[in-house]
């Protein structure tokens, strides 16, 4: 039975239903799918006192911005997003389109097709998060996507010209400042300014999860996304100062962002809150890193590996950090995640930032049915069929017939008798009345 030092709610997706976000995106979406460029325009300057004269940037605008920037930011954003580039470039090299021959004559064919335009949401806010340029707008360009259109909201009134520089560097095709419901909602629908597109990619706050939920099926989404969470399954041999400090880095994200230890070592929990409650006052981030520990954080003792992997799994959360000694040994013991950092030489804020695995990744326990947003979630899987032997299609007519009769499919299995009666010279009353004349004539 495991113990629990200190104890909190885990979140679920119910907690997230709250009623007046719903009803306020679904009313926005309504007004700018009626309204377009002009609803757009009065929640930019509601939401974000935000009235440029145009909300799309241009080369030259967008050239000035960069300019600005240190050298150094510039090579940095280089080097993240080589390394960005490189893992989705393998991701997408693994998938292969594929031809089989199944009888003589019948060619079944699976290719993978990009989506012709998509919309790449860069979060603002608090902090400029340039990161979620790199894995939203670059995994998009190597899947193919010839379109990418990127929105990004203005930080206190001002461009955030970093994350400008990262949505240009990353291959945008159009970039926006403009955030919020408004952004979301814009590229779904579309208005006079903004062409549609066709699935949104990218995190945000609860309005905008709460938006993307509101138009998938208009379009295509990445994931349901929460508050970020991390999770690290700790034994004896684990760092509790390294182990706290992770813990922290994630409850920064956010007041809901739950931080959760399990371990297998009573002494190591203990150590772990006491670092905790010393680095928690000295953090410039402590206003969100504070309530979420406080509220949401975890710290759970298990009696062995065994039972703290089950305890992992039934977290089922976005990021899991395994500091045992034999790290890898999680690969083969858990199954419900959303990312595995492995080891103490790794840790989230590498995913987060730097290392070229993609940050958007489920939460909420959605990593029971979900991985994060990587290059496939750009592609569609479409497949094609071609029979071009006579003798194969009257087999499979005659099979299509039956099988659709006892499934009461009538027009279905006519298709297949057409077929059979034509290179076969099957005989089927329902043809013969049809085409008298044609009788035992093929």
């Amino acid at each position: 039975m495991p113990l629990h030092l200190k104890s909190a709610p885990t979140k679920t997706f119910a907690d997230t239903s709250q009623q007046d976000v719903a009803e306020r995106v679904r009313d926005i979406i309504a007004d700018i799918r009626e309204n377009g460029d002009d609803a757009v325009r009065r929640y930019a300057e509601k939401f974000d006192n935000w009235s440029p004269p145009s909300y799309r940037l241009s080369d030259d605008e967008v050239d000035d911005i960069i300019a600005t920037l240190d050298p150094q930011v510039i090579a940095d954003i280089e080097f993240v997003q080589t390394q960005v580039r490189r893992f989705a470039q393998a991701q997408r090299d693994s998938l292969v389109d594929i031809e089989v021959e199944t009888l003589p004559g019948v060619f079944l064919g699976q290719k993978h097709v990009p989506v012709q335009a998509a919309g790449a949401y860069i979060p603002g806010g608090k902090y400029p998060l340039t990161a979620s340029a790199h894995m939203t707008i670059i995994t998009a360009k190597v899947a193919g996507v010839p379109r990418v259109v990127a929105c990004t909201p203005p930080i206190r009134g001002e461009i955030p010209a970093a994350t400008v520089a990262a949505m240009k560097m990353a291959g945008a095709d159009e970039i926006y400042v403009l955030g919020g419901i408004q952004a979301v909602a814009a590229m779904a629908v579309g208005t006079d300014t903004i062409e549609r597109v066709n699935m949104i990619a990218g995190p945000g706050n609860a309005y905008v999860a709460e938006a993307k939920r509101q138009l998938f099926g208009e379009v295509g989404i990445d994931l349901f996304a929460g508050p970020t969470e991390i999770l690290i399954v700790a034994d004896e041999h684990a760092d509790p100062f390294f182990t706290a400090v992770d813990l922290l880095s994630q409850a920064e994200h956010g007041p809901e962002s739950p931080a959760v230890l399990v371990t297998t070592s009573q002494a190591l929990g203990e150590q772990v809150i006491e670092w905790i409650e010393k680095l928690l006052p000295g953090m410039s981030t402590r206003d969100y890193a504070e309530p979420a520990w406080r509220d949401w954080g975890q710290v759970i003792v298990a009696e062995d590996l065994d039972e703290a992997y089950r305890i992992a799994d039934d977290f089922a959360f976005e990021h899991v950090q395994v500091f045992t000694q034999n790290p890898r040994e999680a690969l083969t013991r858990m199954h419900d995640y959303g990312a595995l950092f492995l080891g103490e030489n790794t840790c989230v804020s590498y995913g987060d930032k730097v290392i070229g695995t993609n940050h958007v990744l489920p939460t909420l326990g959605a990593a029971r049915y979900t991985g994060g947003l990587w290059v496939g979630k750009y592609l569609r899987t479409v497949t094609y069929q071609e029979v071009t032997s006579a003798e194969s299609s009257a087999q499979l007519g005659e099979v299509c017939g039956r099988a659709s009769r006892v499934e009461l499919f009538e027009g279905h299995a006519r298709s297949g008798d057409a077929r059979a009666w034509r290179h076969a010279g099957a005989e089927y009353e329902w043809i013969e009345a049809a085409h008298p004349a044609e009788a035992g004539v093929r």
